[in-house]
């Protein structure tokens, strides 16, 4: 895949002339021409590089590096201000700023290039490093509501601590939030209060301050069951970049993405590594699970792991590969139907892999985390 610029000039011709030379050395050009846009579309795009003009009239380049380098989703994108300024203290003021490189106008079609190739090649270098770093992210949906969701989020994040991972828990449920009450911390607010902030305020220290720890140790950033949360307005960007920075702080993370095809999901689905279906064998649950695949596309189906939850006699259910058939999809995982356990686990605040891990459900579980746990290793 080609490497994405973004260049921001208020001057057309320049946006033109730059856009042409880049596009022929093989890089993916995108443009803005003003210094608000350019946030916006850095924010969207989220480039491997910008070229960013200094002289704009909305707002300078040295304000707008600023706060791109002040947002933990633009902060890692090398900066390169491009301008007629020739001055040392311009210079100064464009490092000062964040930007990682400067160049005076006019300059030679040849050292851009080398200046783009030389920046792109240390981030890549730096990327590799920071691999081993990141910790992945698990999203777990429900086809709709009442069929299991948030157990198989909660007792997913369980199995893969036995395994002697680091994961954290996350509920985006605002007003809904059973995964806490089910832990026995129905009261936590700490997904809530970090939903309240703007997106350029999250960062992994902020997260960390609103992190519970139940007593099996599991980590959790839960939402509470106050109606009156459910009123809150979920903003997109400030959840984008609460997954980001918790990638730096579990390992994994599994977020309960709630049910159906939401504003969230669609915003989020690309920031999965692996996205959890949770299914029933019902056919209007079927129905829906399959107009939930056709909206997150051929691409980030290829991340989806399916779970069929069996909350009737298997005698009453459309066989498995039925199932599939309908879904176009392979089924990952089966859990056999366990009410009354799932009722004592909850009542005892533990998740049910703990509760009683020789009881066949928490085997079927188990194996799904181990299932889980080879395809994090795998990437």
């Amino acid at each position: 895949m080609a490497e994405k610029i973004l260049i921001v000039d208020d001057d057309l011709d320049s946006l033109k002339l730059i856009g042409l030379m880049l596009q022929r050395h093989g890089y993916e050009v995108v443009a803005a021409s003003a210094g608000n846009q350019a946030i916006m579309k850095a924010q969207s795009e989220l480039p491997d590089l910008i070229i960013l003009d200094v002289m704009m009239p909305d707002m300078n380049g040295y304000e707008v590096c600023r706060r791109l380098k002040m947002d933990s989703s633009t902060e890692d994108i090398p900066i390169i201000m491009f301008t007629a300024k020739t001055l040392i203290d311009d210079k100064v003021a464009g490092f000062e700023a964040g930007a990682d490189d400067y160049l005076t106008k006019p300059t030679h079609p040849q050292e851009l290039a080398s200046r783009v190739k030389a920046i792109l090649q240390r981030r890549a270098n730096k990327g590799n490093r920071n691999t081993a770093r990141r910790g992945t992210t698990i999203g777990v949906v429900g086809a709709k509501g009442g069929i299991g969701t948030t157990t198989i989020a909660l007792n997913l994040a369980a199995t893969l601590r036995e395994f002697n991972m680091n994961p954290i828990v996350a509920d985006f449920r605002l007003g809904m939030g059973s995964l806490g009450l089910a832990l026995g911390m129905g009261r936590s607010t700490g997904m809530a209060n970090l939903l309240k902030r703007p997106a350029l305020e999250i960062n992994s220290s902020i997260i960390e301050q609103e992190i519970v720890v139940h007593p099996s140790g599991l980590r959790a950033l839960l939402s509470s069951s106050r109606a009156k949360e459910g009123l809150i307005n979920i903003p997109t960007d400030t959840a984008l970049a609460i997954v980001r920075e918790m990638r730096m702080i579990g390992k994994p993370s599994v977020f309960d993405l709630g049910c159906g095809y939401t504003p969230l999901l669609s915003r989020l689905q690309s920031e999965m590594d692996t996205l959890v279906m949770v299914v029933d064998p019902a056919g209007v649950t079927l129905a829906m699970a399959r107009e939930m695949l056709q909206e997150i596309g051929r691409t980030d189906r290829e991340r989806v792991y399916l779970v069929v939850v069996n909350r009737v006699q298997v005698s009453q259910q459309p066989p498995w590969h039925e199932v599939e058939h309908i879904l176009g999809q392979d089924i990952r995982a089966i859990i056999s139907p366990a009410p009354d356990l799932a009722f004592q686990a909850m009542e005892a605040a533990t998740p049910l892999v703990y509760y009683q891990p020789n009881a066949v459900v928490s085997s079927q579980l188990i194996k799904m985390g181990e299932e889980i746990k080879a395809r994090i290793e795998k990437s």
